[in-house]
């Protein structure tokens, strides 16, 4: 999964590769912090569109990049923000399809994930490893 920033005025986005597991500890325990909320919380609230969730997440990846960075200091329109599942994240979804959906739906799953994996970022280093990302 990736999260995917591109501010007004940028052509190119700034893509970040999320994998909650990655995380070190200390911006785990900065995340929980910020958010107030336990990780494992964290991690399905930023799934779920949680707008400090997001802005968390975007402020540990943007100070990696620049350590004076401060929480404050960051901001983003909604439309500047995306979370992104990689191709082989989303072809691994759908392998699993028949397990999650019920078999009156799967046709149409089907076809809305075929539509997001032809479009979707392929990411070279997931070649043949893709994991949804889950903390556990």
């Amino acid at each position: 999964m990736y999260l995917v920033y591109t501010p007004e005025g940028q052509d190119e986005p700034k893509r970040w590769k999320y994998n909650p597991n990655k995380l070190l500890t200390p911006e785990r325990e900065l995340i929980e912090k910020l958010t107030g909320k336990n990780f494992a919380e964290f991690t399905v609230d930023v799934q779920k569109g949680n707008s400090r969730c997001r802005r968390a997440l975007l402020f540990i990846f943007q100070k990696r990049e620049h350590p004076p960075l401060k929480f404050d200091d960051v901001a983003f329109a909604w439309d500047e923000l995306i979370l992104e599942h990689s191709k082989g994240e989303l072809l691994l979804m759908r392998e699993r399809l028949a397990d999650s959906v019920p078999a009156d739906q799967i046709d149409a799953v089907r076809a809305a994930l075929d539509e997001d994996i032809a479009a979707a970022y392929e990411d070279p280093d997931e070649e043949g490893k893709a994991q949804l990302p889950v903390v556990g």
